[in-house]
């Protein structure tokens, strides 16, 4: 019995020197992890098994995929069947390093699998964006009658958040109510973000209004959601309420409010929001950073939001991205081009969204030669594959020189089915540069892509009109009334003391209309000095001369600036916001009331920002 009893503690002696040696060498080529983790070399005195869960955690941790399979072999090597604690690290260590297969084959060998393995691989799924799997894993949880936690719950609305499942949504939802689990601040959280993502706001309020817990997440995702489905100024009142209910700040919940304002434009609310942000230190987190320059340059202020860029601390590619499109955006084509430069002396490499950006500067200042050596550039310098958007570039940089054949080849031989806004490029150019042939193929692409666009038979209407083809003008027109097409209604606004006013064409509901109107007439006349003429042939509406000049006069854009006027301090610029395109007449308009008041005004259209000075305007009539 000694004898027995001595060969078993020679062998288990054996045993722990092997697995200690294996440790030492494995810290030996990994030191880092031991250092990182402030590991004692008492744990090389552990067991064996514990070594390698420890060593396991340590791989994971640190994201080294080779170390954790030689860790998995030494289990196999050694005979040490993996147990259920074991087992749950092997498919954790792989999920983390991104080995989702070999997670599943680990959890696929489990003889006996506790709650903490089934929620570990449904996690790993959803983390991983295979959403899909991890509803089939829950419904085989379900089906073999295993018990489940809010925690696994919560996963799983996450995968049909991520999908943007709606039905799926209200299913689990009822699911989650069945299960008594609707309490759970975790789960509510959890299916508030998911009915927000689909779109189902109110869903998402009324969860958020029935949890009798919240937490600084639930906040955040419910303003979050509001930002999501462009509810604007919904998000700034919310943002309001939760400072009332003393909520904890997180970057989350300031880079939504952040974009609430960018949405807005509104100016000083952004301002308001960006002072919050330096006083309790976000200043520094590279996403709030991004927001705020985002925000700044969606208000107008492109000045404000490279301070606020240069304030930053670390940037990163992103930081550099939202820089340069937000100079691209004010066609600021100079500074795109330093920024883009400056970006790779510092060891930065431009991305395609840099990219992106920097060919729509070459394209808002017609730099045919300039885009093309960017588009090159691409993939000689920096291994970029240009994708569509990148070619829409090149389209919309060719047709706004002229050059339309070249565009029109461009679209016939890229690699890529051509977009509606490509085809809207070259619609656009016959208007400046003529050629019916191709205009007419152009708006035919449009008509089948986007048959409720309304702003597709006004480009083909304007492009005839160009062309004093006044019978196909008119065919447009019928075209767009048969089609029960409606255009969308132009609509403008502008903040004033931290209020956002709006108007629309004719507008009468605002308090102060009377004197609107009469302050515009005198503006009208003193601009008509300077040469100004209504451009009838930029109202579509089936009314006679009179009635059009009457509707343009009333555009809402100029009702916005009158009221600027009105209301602003002397010298201040005046920032207007629209939701379509700003139209000819109003952009002629722009101008000369720019030299009459001596102000700039600052229009930001669905397409870009207008900076009109002294009679100019940034675009050089390229919008």
């Amino acid at each position: 019995m000694k004898t027995v009893s001595s060969y078993k503690k020679r062998i288990s002696n054996k045993l722990n020197l092997r697995f200690r040696c294996f440790t030492i060498r494995t810290y030996a080529i990994q030191p880092e992890i031991a250092i990182k983790q402030d590991l004692s070399w008492r744990d090389i005195n552990a067991t064996p098994l514990t070594n390698l869960r420890s060593l396991l955690q340590l791989c994971a941790k640190s994201r080294k995929p080779m170390n954790g399979k030689a860790c998995h072999a030494q289990l196999i090597h050694f005979g040490l069947e993996p147990d259920t604690l074991t087992s749950n690290i092997l498919i954790n260590m792989y999920s983390k390093c991104g080995l989702i297969d070999f997670a599943r084959k680990v959890f696929d060998k489990m003889p006996q699998r506790s709650l903490v393995s089934w929620n570990t691989m449904i996690t790993t799924y959803t983390q991983n964006m295979e959403e899909q799997n991890a509803l089939t894993l829950f419904l085989e949880l379900q089906r073999e009658g295993n018990p489940f936690s809010e925690f696994t719950v919560s996963s799983i609305l996450c995968a049909c958040a991520a999908k943007r499942d709606a039905f799926a949504c209200r299913q689990f939802h009822a699911f989650v109510v069945k299960a008594a689990m609707d309490a759970n601040v975790f789960v509510g959280t959890a299916l508030l973000d998911i009915y927000a993502k689909s779109g189902l706001i109110q869903d998402a309020n009324r969860v958020f209004e029935g949890m009798s817990e919240r937490s600084a997440v639930t906040w955040s995702s419910m303003m979050a959601g509001y930002v999501q489905n462009e509810l604007y100024e919904q998000a700034l009142v919310f943002f309001t309420r939760a400072l009332t209910n003393e909520l904890e700040y997180n970057q989350f919940t300031m880079s939504s409010v952040i974009c609430a304002c960018a949405g807005l434009a509104a100016f000083i609310e952004g301002r308001q929001v960006h002072a919050i942000v330096c006083k309790i230190g976000f200043c520094s987190n590279n996403f709030v950073a991004s927001s705020v320059v985002d925000m700044y340059a969606k208000c107008g202020s492109v000045k404000e939001a490279y301070t606020a860029f240069l304030d930053a601390e670390g940037k990163n590619v992103v930081l550099w991205n939202v820089m340069i499109s937000g100079f691209a955006k004010h066609s600021h084509s100079l500074e795109v081009m330093i920024l883009f430069e400056k970006m790779q002396q510092i060891g930065m490499r431009p991305d395609e969204v840099t990219y992106i950006s920097v060919l729509s500067a070459c394209s808002h200042r017609g730099l045919v030669d300039t885009g093309q050596s960017y588009f090159n550039l691409m993939t000689r310098e920096h291994n970029v594959s240009p994708n569509v958007l990148h070619y829409s570039c090149l389209v919309d940089i060719l047709g706004r020189a002229g050059q339309i054949h070249e565009a029109y080849e461009l679209i016939q031989n890229m690699p890529f089915v051509a977009t509606a806004s490509m085809w809207g490029s070259i619609l656009a150019s016959r208007r400046i540069h003529g050629n019916l042939k191709l205009a007419e193929i152009a708006a035919k692409n449009l008509f089948e892509m986007e048959p409720n666009n309304a702003g597709n038979y006004v480009l083909l209407s304007n492009v005839y009109a160009a062309n004093k083809k006044w019978k196909e003008v008119a065919k447009a027109r019928k075209l767009l009334k048969q089609n029960e097409v409606k255009k969308d209604t132009g609509k403008s606004w502008i903040e004033i003391k931290d209020k956002v006013h709006i108007f629309m064409v004719g507008e009468t509901n605002h308090p102060r209309i009377g004197g609107i109107y009469l302050e515009l007439d005198k503006l009208l006349e003193e601009i008509k000095k300077l040469g100004y003429k209504v451009e009838t042939d930029n109202d579509l509406h089936d009314v006679d001369e009179s009635r059009k000049q009457e509707l343009l006069r009333h555009h809402s854009e100029k009702l916005a600036l009158t009221f600027g006027l009105m209301s602003l301090p002397l010298n201040a610029p005046i920032r207007i916001m629209k939701n379509l395109r700003i139209c000819g007449d109003c952009h002629s308009f722009m101008k000369l009331a720019s030299t009459v008041t001596r102000r700039e005004i600052i229009v930001r259209d669905v397409n870009r920002f207008h900076h009109f000075r002294d009679g100019c305007c940034s675009c050089g009539e390229f919008w």
